[in-house]
């Protein structure tokens, strides 16, 4: 693993923490280039980077993903951010929808939540904070299919949005497996999107749509 963050203070709290929970750190870096050359010299399974970052404190880590994620699709992806870039975001969820995931740096407070997301990004799936997932919705409030989504709907939809299979759902709402197959089906169906047996596929389509 490879972990990126300008802060030096959290950059090296958060390797004790991963060194302490088994997860082997080759590198930290403190800047997007870093991240890119050292990525390029270890191959890394999972590197987790925050958004801002030298030079111009802007979005040179999020762009560096960006080109990680397409020179080597194989490396996971787990952004750790104070703020939702939208446009980048969405360019990063959308190209593939596998091994990737976006949380807000208040989930680091919650280890028990990051250190979930980090494994399921490792392990190929996706994780996405819940306000990231929402203000990619309200990006796309103003098109007619979310519109026609009700209430429920659109809850399932952040939760699926978030990488949760059925049950994880059903479990979060307090439904059962049966409303959530056929909430599932009714924003498919409103969303012209075709289901599939895989949930990182089912993500991938409905965040391809939400970027759009």
């Amino acid at each position: 693993m490879i972990l990126a963050e300008d802060s030096t203070l959290l950059r090296e709290g958060l390797v004790r923490l991963l060194v302490e929970e088994g997860h082997e750190v080759v590198a930290s870096v403190g800047d997007g280039d870093a991240l890119l050359s050292t990525t390029a010299a270890y191959q890394p399974d999972v590197i987790v980077t925050d958004v801002r970052m030298p030079p111009t404190h802007t979005d040179e880590g999020l762009r560096a993903a960006l080109e990680i994620r397409k020179r080597w699709p194989e490396i996971g992806v787990l952004v750790l951010s104070q703020y939702v870039e939208k446009r980048y975001a969405a360019e990063l969820i959308t190209r593939d929808g596998e091994r990737v995931g976006y949380l807000l740096k208040d989930r680091v407070a919650q280890v028990g939540e990051f250190l979930d997301a980090l494994d399921r990004v490792a392990a190929g799936g996706a994780a996405f904070d819940p306000e990231v997932v929402r203000r990619l919705l309200a990006r796309t409030t103003h098109t007619d299919p979310l519109a026609k989504l009700t209430v429920r709907e659109r809850e399932v939809l952040e939760k699926m949005a978030q990488g949760h299979t059925n049950s994880g759902i059903a479990e979060s709402l307090f439904i059962s497996m049966s409303a959530v197959e056929k909430n599932v089906n009714a924003i498919f169906d409103k969303l012209g999107l075709a289901s599939t047996a895989g949930y990182s596929r089912r993500v991938l389509a409905i965040l391809r749509y939400l970027g759009s």
